[in-house]
Parts: C-alpha cells; structure tokens; sequence
C-alpha cells in the first residue's frame, strides 16, 4: 500500500514501537473527537478508536485517553469545551462532523497550547492542525477506474453511484473520470447515492429500468454497493455485471475472499486511519522524532490474494 508521509524516514521504525514504548513520568492526557456510528464506516471508525485507546492505554501507563462521539457538528463543538476545560487534555484527535462549524472550536482549543491531530475531514483553515491523516480519495476513485478498465479491455458501459456531493465525493469522482479518459468505457450514468444502502438500492433499480445493458458498477463507496447488489440480484441481472465498491466493509471483503464474481475486488479507504492519527499523536509525548505532516494513506485494490489482510470480523463494518 502506497503511504505519502512528510517526514524523517526513521520516524516508520520509530512508529512500530510506539505501541510498547511508555510515556516520561508526566501524565498526558489526549483526547480524541468522532462522530457516532451513524453509517458502516463509522462504525468501522469507533470500534478502531477504541481498540487503539485500550492497546494505547495499556502499553503506557501513564496515558489517559478520552474518547467521545457526537451525532452533530454542535453537540462535537460543546464536546471540545469539555476536554480542555474539564479533562485538560494536552493533545486532540478529531475527525470533525463538518469541516467549516469545527473549524472555529479547533482553533480555540489550538490557542490553549494543545497539539492537534486532524483526520479525514480537513478543517476550512489552513494552519491549525499539526499533523493530518486521510485516505486517498482520489486514489480511490483513480485505482477503481483502473481495474474496470483492466477487467472490460474491450470496453463496456458502465453506470457510477455517487456519495454526498462533497469535496471527498468530487476528489473520488474526478479521479475515476480522469483515468477513464481515452478508454472503451462509457459511463451511461451518474447519480449521487450518499453513501446509503437504501439510496444505493433505489439508483440502482432506476438504472436498471433505463439501461437494458450494463456491464459494472462503481459504487464508490461500500454501503451503497450493498443496496447495488440487493437491486442487481432482484433483477436476476447479478450474471451480467460485476460491481465495485469501496471502504473495506468486512462483509464486502468477505465476498471478495469467497471469489463473488459480483463483487471481485473492493478498494480500501480505511476507518483504521483513526488508529494511525492516535498513534502519531502518542508518538508526540514517547518520542523526539518530529511527527507534524501530513499522512495520506494509500487506497490499494483489495482482492482474493490479499483480502484476508483487510478483514476484521469483530468490527462493526
């Protein structure tokens, strides 16, 4: 997997350690900011950050974790207040709810000397966080293309299901498109689907009514492909087509190491980068290797020979 990071090469040995090496004799306090599990990945995202704070906690004792999950931009902002005023923390991980209403409350907690570590969603301004960790959303969409160009070498058409119309959803579609550009695939369709199964069912049925030849489906993201592959077997059209999604969903990644030729490959963007943040934010206070940068994680194909890498089955997602 193909790993961006600014930094001192010996910082990737360093970081390896991180996890049996025990704080100075001053407690530190971080505390880490996401939202609640309201879609699969962000279950996915949950239950990494508490397998990370327990593992986190245990290798250093004198580390306190505080973890907190909110369902709003709001009720994130108001959770910010209580871990500089009540908890006292020294550093903070948060994947905001939205970049521009955190963005303000980040500052803040900036201003009071905390280091910050900003995960997926980047914040309006530049200039405030220390470290930030993300997926390759581009990557994503770019690594998708390539393999539905591979698997349709004479060309086919194809239909994409889109997310949020977001900056990350724009990212992923522009780099599908641009890999696609003097191929033999011709998108008939494109239709944003918000990374919901329900929503990924009713594009997909709307699709199928419209076009009596498809050849694959990018879904771009695993809880739409879910509700793609419900449409596509009521149609008894599942022999016609094969489908891609995106995430590393556990149950997606299972289909992939069953060989469903429905769903052959997967490509990750994975809720384990909150792992990575806590983990960089740790090695802040274990060790004198600078980690301030910018991490952004790879996005590999995900297929039979290497799923079994990607797949945790206690996780939610």
């Amino acid at each position: 997997m193909s790993i961006r990071i600014r930094l001192l090469g010996t910082l990737l040995v360093t970081l390896l350690l991180s996890v049996t090496t025990t704080l100075a004799a001053q407690s530190v306090t971080i505390g880490v900011s996401i939202p609640s599990a309201t879609h699969g990945w962000t279950g996915g995202l949950n239950y990494h950050a508490e397998q990370s704070k327990a593992r986190l906690e245990a290798a250093n004792p004198n580390l306190k974790i505080v973890l907190v999950t909110a369902n709003s931009a709001s009720e994130q902002a108001n959770d910010l207040e209580d871990l500089v005023a009540i908890h006292n923390i020294d550093a903070l991980v948060i994947l905001p709810f939205e970049s521009a209403p955190l963005t303000g409350p980040v500052r803040n907690v900036k201003r009071r000397g905390v280091f910050v570590t900003v995960v997926d969603r980047g914040l309006s301004e530049e200039g405030i966080a220390d470290v930030y960790v993300a997926g390759n959303n581009a990557e994503l969409g770019r690594v998708s293309a390539e393999y539905i160009k591979q698997a349709l070498s004479n060309g086919g058409d194809i239909v994409v299901l889109r997310g949020i119309p977001t900056v990350i959803d724009t990212q992923r579609f522009d780099g599908f498109m641009a890999e696609l550009e003097d191929s033999n695939i011709n998108v008939l369709d494109h239709k944003h689907a918000n990374w919901n199964r329900d929503d990924g069912f009713s594009v997909m049925q709307d699709f199928l009514a419209r076009f009596s030849k498809i050849d694959a489906v990018w879904a771009q993201d695993d809880d739409i492909a879910i509700g793609v592959i419900q449409a596509v077997r009521q149609a008894r059209r599942q022999d016609e087509l094969f489908i891609v999604g995106g995430g590393g969903m556990k149950d997606m990644i299972r289909r992939v190491m069953d060989g469903d030729k429905l769903t052959p490959v997967d490509v990750l963007y994975p809720p384990a980068m909150i792992e990575t943040a806590m983990e960089l934010t740790v090695l802040k206070f274990t060790s004198k290797v600078p980690v301030s940068g910018e991490y952004i994680l790879g996005s590999p194909l995900i297929d039979q020979a290497n799923a079994a890498e990607y797949y945790f089955p206690e996780s939610p997602f």
